[in-house]
């Protein structure tokens, strides 16, 4: 069974690579979104990031007032139309409904979360995948209930069976709360641990 996306990415069909393609995946949903250097429809604020980041964790993702004109964004970048609401985090195992998360954020950081925690939130198989349903893991990301990311793998901060997750980031003091354990977990955002229940 693949268990991250530098497994599955060889693996799959030339055709279905187009999942990976955050700007494809946002324009077959029929979100406004372009490529840098594509003028945004009208003046506004805009998530601007990677067209693809398998790593994932925001890496690269800013929110940016727009004018017009987009050639100013780094080259491999897109916009898009900025959602707002809840964050979700859902694994789908075979295309059910396995593990969803909600993420807590106090800044407009758009890397950096405050915790994450397990809801119990049912929330359908995207139709947009559909071909995808018979994978193993599939995890989607949501804003507002909008789709806007893709991966296939499960997410690995609830992968100890924890309830909660509290990052802990470079520069902080490790400072346990109770009924809380402290685990190491290093990545390449200046994650140095997190504190999980």
């Amino acid at each position: 069974m693949y268990t991250d996306d530098d497994q599955v990415w060889p693996e799959l069909e030339r055709d279905d690579l187009w999942v990976y393609d955050k700007l494809i995946l946002s324009r077959k949903l029929g979100y406004q979104c372009g490529p840098a250097d594509i003028d945004v429809p009208q003046p506004g604020n805009y998530i601007v990031r990677p067209i693809t980041n398998l790593v994932g964790l925001g890496l690269g993702a800013k929110k940016m007032w727009l004018e017009k004109e987009t050639g100013h964004l780094p080259p491999g970048h897109f916009w898009c139309e900025w959602f707002s609401g809840q964050h979700l985090s859902v694994d789908y195992e075979y295309g059910k409904c396995k593990l969803s998360v909600v993420g807590h954020r106090s800044t407009d950081d758009l890397t950096k979360w405050d915790r994450w925690e397990k809801v119990n939130y049912y929330m359908d198989f995207p139709s947009i995948l559909w071909k995808f349903k018979d994978f193993p893991i599939v995890n989607c990301e949501f804003i507002g209930g909008k789709l806007i990311e893709v991966h296939f793998r499960e997410n690995p901060d609830f992968k100890n069976g924890n309830s909660e997750y509290i990052p802990v980031w470079e520069g902080q003091e490790i400072n346990t709360p109770e009924g809380y354990t402290y685990i190491e977990n290093k990545d390449v955002h200046g994650r140095i641990g997190a504190y999980i229940k």
